[in-house]
């Protein structure tokens, strides 16, 4: 048998697939470590990673499925990276690190971005990158440059961090029109690196990696990248995308009017259109989706939520239940009814979100009763304020011409919890598809769309469809409680402008 091998990069941990070449059917996955990988927040808002970390733990999980199950290097015909999306890796002339990786949820750049946008024009801006540079790669960058001169002067290339893992395994520094996209270096009228925002930050355009197909040959495992990684020399890298266009290609979400959900450490909405134009992207991200051309665009239109698992993971860590962790906090939640008795979760307690155009919201508890309210409703209140968080960014996606005709999750995240895919099919009124799949999977087998194998992946994943969540027939209760919801919102909303 022969396998293709995909990585998906996280914040909390590295995971690895390998599918076979024939069927693309998921053979096996592991990740690395075992537990949480943590990051530092030397500051208030910062966040960062060591990108070296990021590599050994790929050499160890490639090491230990390969030995597991018995395969040799040679076995393995294709390699696919998707990442964590927007992080800055800074390298120098001989490859090694100049500083820690600045990650996506790091907000120290948000002002950088907020002055980008008012000086190029946010009709320029919208018009040519159909982004707000807000706190993303190139903002990120740019703050190096100016409080830290002398890591910004020896800094020879930068790269998104799966950019990074691939320059690990082949010695060559590459990147993607998505992955520039999603830095806010890419100008969508005229197909090429932003001229306009290389010049505004005064960047040297040799900063840049050299731009690859996101499906195609991009390098190829060199000596030394066999000797640390165990992978063959001169397997291709064929495939390379940001976790969350990633995410929806593992659910085959590629055409106008399919939306594919996440819901790890925080939560995505990511609606493909075929429009380059956009009046909130300011609140949201647009992307070059992985098959998008000038001749035919197809743009991800990202909505992201900071704190989704890690609410989730907070109320594990901070109230007793059992051993089984999730399991029981989400039977207990089915025992409190539709609106939690009144309780109000206002999830948005990890740093600032774009969809309230980067503004710090905190996470709110309301309407707390002590005499009705129990560690239950805590659970139901959280699940069901993920829901309303979804809805309220779906609203935004459609204000912005997007449409649902489909939505797709995949199992391995927080939409296993019934309570949210329910809640939210019921206020979007349209049924949600829950899919067996991971990044890591969905990683692997786009290497089989690059080379050919597979023409598509609707066959593919066809066979991976776990459950439909419908909309609940009783929709008033559902309907009533996000209304509550936006109220609460719009009050810590006021609140956090006034303050």
């Amino acid at each position: 048998m022969t396998y293709y091998i995909g990585y998906d990069l996280g914040t909390s941990s590295l995971k690895v697939s390998l599918v076979d070449t024939h069927t693309g059917e998921n053979i096996a996955s592991t990740q690395e470590p075992k537990d949480e990988m943590n990051f530092q927040t030397p500051h208030l808002g910062w966040a960062e990673q060591d990108p070296e970390l990021w590599f050994k733990h790929l050499c160890i999980a490639t090491n230990r499925i390969l030995s597991e199950h018995n395969i040799n290097s040679k076995q393995i015909k294709g390699i696919g990276i998707a990442y964590q999306m927007h992080g800055l890796v800074t390298v120098d002339k001989n490859g090694e690190i100049v500083r820690p990786a600045i990650i996506w949820c790091d907000s120290r750049s948000v002002k950088i971005g907020d002055t980008a946008f008012a000086k190029i024009g946010p009709t320029t801006s919208l018009r040519t990158f159909l982004n707000s540079p807000a706190n993303l790669t190139a903002s990120k960058l740019k703050w190096v440059k100016d409080n830290e001169p002398e890591n910004y002067s020896k800094i020879h290339k930068i790269m998104l961090p799966g950019d990074y893992l691939a320059f690990r395994l082949s010695g060559e520094a590459t990147t993607t029109k998505s992955g520039l996209s999603e830095g806010v270096f890419w100008d969508f009228e005229k197909d090429q690196v932003s001229k306009t925002i290389m010049n505004h930050f005064e960047f040297n355009s040799e900063l840049l990696a050299t731009v690859k197909p996101s499906l195609g040959l991009q390098s190829e495992v060199s000596y030394k990248g066999e000797k640390q990684s165990g992978l063959y020399k001169g397997t291709p890298i064929l495939y390379r995308a940001g976790d969350q266009p990633n995410n929806a290609m593992a659910l085959n979400i590629l055409e106008p009017g399919e939306v594919a959900a996440t819901g790890g450490t925080s939560g995505v909405l990511y609606a493909v259109t075929d429009s380059t134009v956009t009046s909130e992207g300011t609140r949201i991200n647009n992307f070059a989706h992985i098959n998008h051309t000038p001749e035919q665009p197809r743009i991800g239109k990202l909505l992201c939520l900071n704190s989704v698992g890690i609410l989730y993971r907070w109320l594990k860590d901070n109230f007793k239940v059992n051993a089984d962790g999730y399991s029981e906090m989400n039977a207990l939640a089915q025992e409190v009814p539709v609106g939690s008795d009144g309780l109000i979760v206002l999830p948005f307690g990890n740093g600032a979100e774009r969809v309230f155009n980067n503004q710090d919201m905190g996470a709110h508890i309301l309407n707390l009763n002590l005499n009705i309210h129990t560690r239950a409703h805590f659970f139901r209140a959280a699940l069901e304020g993920l829901a309303f968080s979804y809805t309220y960014g779906m609203e935004i996606l459609k204000n912005d011409g997007a449409t649902a005709k489909v939505i797709r999750a995949g199992n391995d995240n927080l939409f296993r919890a019934s309570i949210l895919p329910i809640t939210l099919a019921t206020l979007l009124k349209q049924p949600i598809e829950l899919y067996k799949t991971n990044g890591a999977t969905g990683a692997a087998r786009c290497v089989g769309l690059a080379n050919g194998s597979f023409n598509n992946l609707k066959e593919v994943i066809a066979k991976d469809k776990v459950i439909t969540f419908y909309p609940d027939t009783t929709t008033h209760h559902y309907e009533q409680a996000y209304i509550q919801w936006k109220k609460a919102l719009n009050a810590i909303q006021e609140f956090k402008t006034n303050d």
